[in-house]
């Protein structure tokens, strides 16, 4: 007992940490495949090196925030308190047992203050170029969706306003084509609006601003829950990479941050073949847009809900010669305008159809007028209808719950993206950001370190992507 007592009187022993922390140790993986060079050139013009006491190192700081987004740790406190403790984390860093680690209050000044503000997009493109040296990302098939990450703001505290309508990228283009349309058919052209007039009836809408973050944006959960959230609009390849991501208000819709995103990837990954979208995506723009690039969109059905014993949409035929629909029963349904929202309108004959004995069963107004509306691009919207009927088309949008959610199932449960602690669009956009750029990080050591054992690692990983047959 007496030496028991001794023993636990004694120094500690100061111990070698490379020897403590094991060999295939995720922060050693990351350690060989990472390169810190070109940190401390981009950052050296914002230290002085002449005057002062010395500054922190950068990179130290950077590795700081690696390392609350590959282990979840929800906050950058609680990551300097798991620091000062853990072996590998100190060994990653550079410090030894007994040296002070940076406080936590110089990280955040670092990235809030110090730092410019597109550095983590450089860190994210940085990482994500090296997976691509590698061979390890696949960009000829992307996936692209979005999940809500909720915001640190009250529900309950919040005012309503009224904004404007966000303007759509396509809206030019969308009124001369309906002009040339409605020209066409003798109407008067819409002309554009005027931004310094005051908004039309309907072009604003009531929202409620959170006066904790007024960025966020309120949004329904499940069924009745509401609650303030931002919304990170993500594409990745078929192995899991996230490719680029667009974080918005929590309330903006899915089909409204696409452009962004897509430009943003497609820009970088210019041989993108195929987009791989859920139905919030199945808008007439995405599709014409995507098609019209040369690449193959995936989209899935779409639920419509028709009355019992009516007639359904594609029952009636399509006369491109004279641009009308013909009924089941003969009776045509003739092209008579085209509004600025680019649905066409096709109306049939009331002396024809008012006396017909299946009035009801096309849904006929009162004056025994039907009314049937198509969209100017429904063309492309029709081109996705057969794709997604295809093998290959199935077969590619099963691979969503692998890649996509697979994604943002990892973003929550291992890397602590259901809740932010931050305020501010710019704010969370880059916590986000070096969250997506923790992730590939990870991927890209795990795969870097498997490939040194097994040569053929890489020939079981890229399988041969499915084409669609001419």
């Amino acid at each position: 007992m007496e030496e028991w007592k001794k023993d636990a009187r004694r120094e500690p022993v100061i111990t070698d940490l490379d020897a403590l922390v094991p060999k295939d140790h995720l922060l050693r993986k990351i350690d060989k495949v990472m390169d810190y060079d070109w940190l401390y050139e981009r950052l050296d013009p914002y230290y002085c090196h002449d005057n002062g006491r010395p500054g922190t190192d950068p990179v130290v700081l950077i590795k700081m925030v690696l390392i609350q987004h590959l282990y979840g740790i929800s906050s950058l406190r609680q990551t300097y308190q798991r620091i000062q403790d853990t072996l590998s984390y100190r060994w990653f860093l550079g410090y030894g047992l007994l040296e002070e680690i940076p406080h936590f209050a110089t990280v955040s000044y670092a990235f809030c203050k110090r730092f410019p503000a597109e550095l983590t997009e450089e860190i994210f493109a940085h990482i994500l170029n090296k997976a691509l040296n590698l061979r390890m990302v696949d960009p000829q098939m992307v996936f692209i969706d979005g999940t809500h990450i909720k915001a640190n703001a009250n529900k309950k505290k919040y005012q309503k306003e009224r904004v404007a309508k966000t303007a759509k990228v396509y809206a030019e283009q969308l009124r001369e084509e309906v002009n040339a349309e409605r020209e066409k058919l003798g109407k008067k052209p819409i002309e554009e609006e005027d931004d310094d007039d005051p908004p039309p009836s309907g072009g604003t809408t009531e929202r409620a601003v959170s006066k904790t973050d007024p960025e966020s944006g309120m949004f329904v959960k499940g069924e009745h829950e509401r609650q303030f959230a931002y919304e990170a609009h993500t594409a990745c390849d078929r192995k899991g990479f996230v490719l680029g991501v667009e974080v918005t208000a929590g309330n903006v819709h899915d089909s409204v941050a696409w452009d962004a995103l897509y430009g943003q990837v497609t820009k970088r990954f210019p041989k993108v073949e195929y987009v791989t979208m859920d139905a919030g995506y199945k808008t007439p723009w995405i599709a014409k847009k995507t098609v019209d690039d040369g690449r193959i969109p995936i989209l899935p059905y779409t639920n419509h809900h028709y009355k019992d014993g009516t007639y359904k949409p594609w029952e009636y035929e399509y006369d491109p010669k004279e641009d009308s629909f013909i009924c089941p029963h003969g009776g045509i349904l003739r092209h008579t305008t085209t509004d600025k929202e680019g649905k066409r309108t096709y109306r049939s004959n009331t002396k024809h159809c008012k006396g017909c004995p299946f009035k009801a069963m096309c849904g006929a107004n009162e004056k025994g007028q039907k009314l049937l509306t198509t969209h100017i691009w429904q063309e492309y919207l029709d081109l996705v209808e057969q794709l997604r009927r295809t093998e290959q088309g199935k077969e590619i949008y099963a691979k969503r719950k692998e890649t996509i959610e697979r994604v943002f199932a990892d973003a929550k449960e291992k890397h602590a993206m259901r809740y932010t602690h931050h305020r501010g669009l710019a704010r969370v956009t880059n916590w986000v950001r070096l969250k997506y750029a923790a992730m590939n990080l990870k991927k890209l050591a795990e795969w870097s370190w498997k490939s040194s054992f097994s040569p053929r690692f890489f020939h079981r990983i890229f399988a041969r992507t499915p084409v669609f047959a001419a």
